[in-house]
């Protein structure tokens, strides 16, 4: 199950892309797709390197701990201790071996594109983003490869556990009492009524039950996994 791809965050963090009826047109768009695309010819080719952690029958390279934690400091500034890293790659590593066993569908090209485009509209101009790029020793196809596989298995992830993700009418009325309505007072906006927002009040908390299932999961799963970590000897 070799990779040469890794994701930015854990990928519960990442459905909130899955919100809305748009997300949901896109998932079903995707399913014409079965397999990842070709790497883009700027793709740099990882090297070969030392191994950050055995995983099962599998390895998890220091290149793959570097560029998650390249991709962490162009998204957020910083990146997570390498133990933290390594942790993450376990998850995705769990995650996407469900999902290729159940031959889940790869986002189409529009998906990874239009995930792409969005996240370049997190920074201030485009000229901020290739310069932070630069100075995370990233590129765009880089990016582009971490954001489809982020989409892939937070898709995969909703698939799995949407439909015991079930949300009542009570649930909703209280999420809009006690947290909705309180935070667009406290920003001095106007509170829409319920019935106006019900739908996304909805989504929300069906993203929320997703997320909490989806992490109950993995460390239910992470308890009865074989990893072993490498001491780390790069270069302090």
């Amino acid at each position: 199950m070799r990779r040469s791809f890794t994701r930015a965050t854990l990928i519960l963090g990442f459905l909130a892309l899955l919100a809305g009826p748009q997300a949901m047109q896109a998932r079903a768009q995707s399913a014409s797709q079965s397999e990842p695309p070709a790497p883009a010819k700027d793709s740099p080719a990882i090297p070969i390197d030392g191994i950050a952690a055995r995983i099962e029958d599998d390895i998890i390279l220091e290149s793959e701990v570097h560029e998650l934690g390249a991709f962490q400091i162009l998204s957020d500034g910083k990146a997570k201790p390498r133990s933290e890293l390594i942790r993450e790659l376990a998850d995705q590593w769990v995650v996407r071996g469900e999902a290729n066993t159940a031959k889940y569908p790869f986002p189409s090209a529009d998906e990874i594109e239009n995930a792409f485009q969005q996240f370049v509209k997190q920074f201030p101009s485009t000229g901020q983003f290739h310069e932070r790029l630069a100075a995370a020793d990233l590129t765009e196809a880089a990016v582009r490869r971490i954001l489809a596989q982020q989409l892939y298995l937070a898709h995969f992830l909703d698939y799995r556990f949407r439909a015991a993700a079930q949300v009542d009418d009570k649930e909703i009325e209280k999420y809009y009492n006690e947290e909705f309505a309180p935070q667009l007072k406290a920003r001095k906006e106007p509170v829409p009524p319920l019935e106006d927002v019900e739908d996304t009040i909805r989504e929300v908390l069906v993203q929320r039950a997703i997320n909490d299932r989806a992490e109950k999961w993995l460390d239910d799963t992470r308890q009865r996994l074989k990893i072993d970590i490498v001491n780390d000897r790069s270069p302090s």
